[in-house]
Order: structure tokens, then C-alpha cells, then sequence
């Protein structure tokens, strides 16, 4: 009951991240991916790290700014490049490779063994997100491509070093995830103001989008998926990423009038089935304690069978 409701709360990140497209389409400027990065992840950072209190100390310095850059100040930038360099279908089912390359990732760095029923899971989840978002016209440009794949990449290795990295001692995931927004929005700045060049004019419409994108969409969801980074392992967290395009087309649909076909329909139902037949099969093999409960657990026991010792 503990991993569902943890699994649930994590799941919370991708859906509100499927909001994405609508709030930037109908309330933020047109052709500013990058400044709306930065609205994203610096202000949500600089409040994280103001609540937390708690500023890196010693090489926490360095591995946040590898962490931010990965997780945010590389990713934002190489995902929307996709975005404009491809149709929107291609990018979602390039971005929805992810959890492959963290099963591989994970079992280098981390030693996660995916079982092939996991494997399954991400390979028909990918399937079906791309029955949801392709289309007959979808075509392909090979700097998208390879922008949408490294994009993928960056971000499954910031997830694979986060759980491989952790927490400081006595340091809780608001303060990190604090420090990794704050060092990604950094890294997007000169990025921005180079490709966009100055900051647009915001008129109440976009400052009302810029705070749900830096609060609900940036701050919370981020913390929350850093939380099940620590908590759960790191494929069964990037095994959540195709409710981020599930939840974009039901928006679409609900919000946006968008039509919704048999196909997509089915392709939503097969997305969603793998995305919950993939964590029931990580549960299968999960450890029964996560890393930092596991070394504490074993710490106790060496302690206990030293006094037996002695």
C-alpha cells in the first residue's frame, strides 16, 4: 500500500506535465520555449531552495549543476527543439523511449536488472503513445530526431544519477530539488537570450500561465518526481512518462475541442495498460527496503551482531 501510494504521487509529475501544451498554447507568447524554460525552473527553484532553507555544501556544488543540467538545463533545450523541428507526435513518441534508455542506464550505473516483462512494458507503452499522437502526415528531420533522442537521454541519465547520487545526509528532496531547478534555469539563460533575445512584454494572461507552469507544472511536479526517485527505483519512475502525452490528448480533447478516434482511444488503453502492467512488474522484483533503508537496515544489523560479539 506504502509503494502504490508512493507510485501514485509520482504519477502526479507526468500528468501535470501533459498540461504543458495546452497552458503554453492558449495563455503564454508565442515562440518563447526557452524563456518559458527559464520561467519555469529558475523562480521554482529559487522558492525550493528558500523554503529548504538549505544551500550544497562541498561537492553537492557540482553535482547539482550536473544533475540541473541534465534533468533541466539540457533537456528543456533539446526537447523543444524537437518540438520545432518535428511534428508534435514524433517528438512525444521519442520522448516516450525514455524508460529504455534508463533500463539500460540503471542496470550500468546501478546495477537495476529489468526483467523482461518491464522491457515489454516501456516497448508497448512507447507503441502506444505513438497510436495516440502520430499521424499519416508525420515527417521526419534528422537534426529533430537526433535533438528528440539526445533530449531522452539527458534526461534518463539525470534520473539514473539522481537515485545513483541521492540526498545529502539530513538534506530532504525539497532542497534538491531546489538546487537542481535553480542550477537548470541557469544553464538556459545565455541559451535564451541568445536564440530569443530579450524578454517579451507579459500581460496577465501569460503571468497567470507562468505561475502555474512555475508552481503546479515545475516546482511540485518535480518534487514530487525527485521524492519517487528516492523512494522507488528509477526505471519504475520513468516507467510513469506516458501518462505526460496520455494526459496531453485528453486535455486536448476535454479543453481544447479537440477530436479524439478509435485509434487514439486504443492506443490510450494499450499506453495505459503497459504503464500499470510496468509497475506491477518492477513491484515483482523491487527490494523490500530502498537503498538508504536497506544501508540503515544493515547498519542495525551489524550493530546488534557486534554487541552479540562482544
Amino acid at each position: 500500500m506504502k509503494r502504490f501510494a508512493t507510485v501514485a504521487l509520482t504519477a502526479l509529475a507526468p500528468v501535470s506535465w501533459g498540461s504543458t501544451y495546452a497552458v503554453a498554447t492558449e495563455l503564454l507568447p508565442p515562440d518563447r520555449p526557452l524563456f518559458t524554460g527559464v520561467m519555469r525552473a529558475l523562480p521554482a527553484g529559487l522558492l525550493l531552495t528558500a523554503l529548504a532553507r538549505t544551500l550544497p555544501k562541498g561537492e553537492w556544488w557540482w553535482k547539482s549543476a550536473v544533475l540541473g543540467t541534465l534533468n533541466i538545463g539540457a533537456f528543456f533545450p533539446l526537447l523543444f527543439l524537437s518540438a520545432y523541428r518535428l511534428p508534435g507526435g514524433v517528438a512525444a513518441v521519442l520522448g516516450s523511449a525514455g524508460p529504455l534508455f534508463v533500463a539500460g542506464l540503471a542496470a550500468l550505473v546501478l546495477g537495476e536488472r529489468a526483467s523482461l516483462r518491464t522491457v515489454l512494458a516501456a516497448v508497448v507503452g512507447a507503441f502506444g503513445v505513438s497510436m495516440v499522437v502520430l499521424t499519416a502526415q508525420a515527417q521526419l528531420d534528422l537534426v529533430g530526431v537526433v535533438a528528440g533522442v539526445v533530449s531522452s537521454a539527458s534526461m534518463a541519465a539525470g534520473t539514473v544519477m539522481t537515485k545513483r547520487w541521492g540526498r545529502p545526509e539530513g538534506v530532504g528532496p525539497l532542497a534538491v530539488t531546489g538546487w537542481q531547478l535553480t542550477a537548470g534555469g541557469l544553464v538556459i539563460i545565455p541559451v535564451a537570450a541568445l536564440v530569443e533575445g530579450a524578454p517579451p512584454a507579459l500581460d496577465g494572461r501569460a503571468l497567470l500561465g507562468y505561475g502555474y507552469m512555475m508552481l503546479i507544472n515545475t516546482g511540485i511536479a518535480y518534487w514530487l518526481w525527485f521524492r519517487g526517485i528516492g523512494r522507488l527505483s528509477a526505471t519504475s519512475v520513468t516507467l510513469l512518462g506516458p501518462l505526460s502525452p496520455l494526459t496531453a490528448a485528453v486535455i486536448g480533447w476535454a479543453a481544447l475541442g479537440q477530436a479524439l478516434t478509435s485509434v487514439q482511444l486504443v492506443g490510450m488503453a494499450i499506453a495505459f495498460g503497459a504503464t500499470v502492467a510496468g509497475q506491477l512488474a518492477v513491484a515483482r522484483t523491487a527490494q523490500p527496503f530502498s537503498s538508504t533503508e536497506q544501508i540503515d537496515r544493515n547498519i542495525s544489523m551489524d550493530l546488534r551482531s557486534g554487541r552479540m560479539r562482544r
